[in-house]
């Protein structure tokens, strides 16, 4: 099922970009083709190194921290992949992400606030949750999912530079240029969505099994709830909300209606039942 939506979502993007490249005429159209296969390209085939510069991560030096190099070594192992890399982002921010095309060929990113606000056996638990997105191959619709929603937030600028879509005669419409970019930012977030919020509850599940209990899990996600309130990011961007654990960007109002996760108190929730 992963796979199928790993491919409309791919479509999705190429006929979007195809679209939008159309309101320009026959050669923009071409242009969106290649735009859009190029981009998935890249997100397929480099896009965890993406999402690791743009938070500027590096990878975790052998005996830094050597219980977290104990964790991944056996949580890995358990889940039956290979060991996961984990690289540190010089984010205040308690949060972490995977991102890659799968067991493999997949990093764990954790921003250095994680390390500062939990316990060990808290950070062990999120750790956990991003290799149950990793064996669940959540990681490779994730990447491309950011993928997509940056470029059509690309597209929709470079609208605004050019006049916006063009008429019969040749003639811009800066009204049309003013409608990409107003609603291309919500068909972003609509794909960030379409990024099936279910997928944390698997992962929060499948971290629970991989620790033979549900409670370092729970203890984590509150105080992610409240760190990601009280710190903010220092790298995060909308396009890359949903690859985190809990989002990192906050905003109440209409905003609350986009968001890419579910609620904490629903995971707790499931947790404590899938726990008992």
């Amino acid at each position: 099922m992963n796979t199928l939506k790993t491919w409309l979502l791919l479509g999705g993007l190429a006929a979007l970009a195809v679209g939008i490249g159309r309101l320009f005429g026959p050669t923009g159209m071409l242009v969106g083709l290649a735009f859009a296969l190029l981009s998935n390209g890249v997100a397929y085939f480099f896009g965890d190194k993406i999402a690791l510069a743009s938070v500027g991560a590096q990878p975790l030096e052998p005996g830094r921290i050597p219980w977290l190099d104990a964790a991944a070594d056996r949580l890995s192992a358990k889940a039956g992949i290979p060991r996961v890399p984990i690289y540190l982002s010089d984010d205040p921010q308690p949060n972490a992400f995977a991102a890659g095309r799968g067991p493999g060929k997949s990093v764990v990113c954790i921003n250095v606030g994680l390390l500062d606000a939990m316990r060990p056996d808290e950070v062990e638990a999120v750790l956990a949750h991003e290799i149950g997105h990793i064996v669940n191959r959540d990681t490779l619709i994730m990447t491309v999912a950011a993928a997509t929603a940056g470029v059509i937030t690309y597209l929709a600028h470079m609208a605004m530079w050019f006049g916006g879509p063009r008429d019969e005669e040749g003639n811009s419409s800066p009204l049309g240029a003013l409608l990409l970019a107003i609603l291309a930012p919500i068909a972003a977030m609509l794909i960030q969505m379409a990024v099936s919020r279910t997928r944390e509850y698997a992962a929060d599940r499948k971290a629970a099994e991989l620790l033979d209990t549900a409670a370092p899990m729970i203890n984590a996600l509150r105080k992610l709830e409240r760190g990601t309130e009280e710190v903010p990011s220092r790298f995060a961007q909308p396009t890359t909300a949903h690859m985190y654990i809990s989002s990192p960007l906050r905003g109440g109002g209409i905003m609350g209606l986009f968001s890419t996760h579910p609620a904490i108190a629903d995971r707790v929730r499931k947790l404590a039942e899938f726990g008992r």
